[in-house]
C-alpha cells in the first residue's frame, strides 16, 4: 500500500474517534445531565474502541468470507454492534445505573450512522493520499479546456 494511503487511512480513523467521541460525550451529557459523566465516558471509550477495533480487524482478517459486499456488511454491523455494547457498559459502570447505559447506547446508533455517514461523504470529496484521483481530475480539467480552445 503507498504510503500516501496509508496516511489516507490513519487520518481517516483518527478524525472519525474524534467525531465519534464528541458524539459520545454529548449524547452522554445530555442523557446524563452531567457533562463529567459525558468526558469520563468520552475518555474511556477512546481507549477501549483503539483495543476492541485492533482486535476486531485480528478476526476480520482471519474470517474466510470472499471480499464482497456481505464481508463488508458483516464486518460494519459486527462492528456496530460491538462499538454500541461497548459504550452501554462504560456508561453503565460510570454512571451506575444500567437503563443510562442502554439509553447511550441506542442514542449512539442513531447519531452515529448518521455521522458516519457525513464523514465518509466528507473524506469522498478530499484528495489527501489519493494523488491518482487528483491527477485524473487534472487531467480532465486540461482536456476540457483544451477541446475548448480547439473549438474556438
Amino acid at each position: 500500500m503507498p504510503l500516501s494511503l496509508s496516511k489516507r487511512h490513519i487520518a481517516k480513523a483518527i478524525t472519525w474517534r474524534i467525531v465519534g467521541t464528541i458524539d459520545t460525550i454529548v449524547l452522554s451529557w445530555i442523557i446524563t445531565g452531567n457533562p463529567l459523566t459525558g468526558l469520563k465516558i468520552g475518555a474511556f471509550e477512546v481507549i477501549t474502541k483503539m483495543l476492541l477495533y485492533y482486535c476486531h480487524e485480528q478476526v476480520w482478517f482471519k474470517v474466510k468470507i470472499k471480499e464482497s459486499k456481505k464481508r463488508h456488511l458483516l464486518k460494519t454491523v459486527t462492528w456496530r454492534l460491538l462499538g454500541t455494547i461497548d459504550t452501554m457498559l462504560l456508561a453503565w459502570v460510570i454512571s451506575g445505573n444500567p437503563l443510562t447505559g442502554f439509553s447511550i447506547g441506542i442514542a449512539e446508533v442513531l447519531t452515529k450512522m448518521i455521522l458516519y455517514y457525513l464523514h465518509e461523504r466528507t473524506w469522498y470529496k478530499i484528495d489527501f493520499g489519493i494523488e491518482k484521483r487528483r491527477r485524473l481530475k487534472e487531467w480532465k480539467k486540461t482536456s476540457q479546456h483544451t477541446s475548448t480552445k480547439s473549438l474556438d
